[in-house]
């Protein structure tokens, strides 16, 4: 699974590249971002503004990354597209975790 990590300020913003996230790339994407999230900020934000499907695997692969960071450490989202924010509603998972609408409007610096 293809992420781009950066540190801005506080925060650490993981952007997804590809566009789905589903059975077949589930453990790439936990194995990826247990990796991208071993160090650095508390604040993870995870960039799914490329992500266009996610599926019920992805799903529990995203919450899985929420639940390894631990406690003391915290994953906002950011940039759902329509697809992906309608998954986040059906499964009331949009009530588990801080949804920003887009990564530039959090982290104006972190886009140029």
């Amino acid at each position: 699974m293809d992420l781009h990590s950066a540190t801005h300020h506080d925060m650490h913003i993981i952007t997804v590249s590809q566009p789905r996230i589903d059975a077949a790339a589930a453990v790439r994407f936990k194995d990826a971002m247990r990796a991208a999230t071993a160090e650095g900020p508390a604040h993870v934000v995870l960039d799914l503004s490329n992500v266009t499907f996610v599926d019920s695997s992805g799903l529990g692969a995203i919450v899985a990354a929420k639940t390894q960071m631990g406690g003391d450490r915290h994953l906002d989202l950011a940039g759902l597209t329509p697809d992906v924010a309608r998954v986040f509603r059906l499964t009331r998972m949009d009530r588990v975790f801080v949804i920003h609408e887009d990564i530039r409007a959090l982290a104006p610096r972190a886009t140029g």
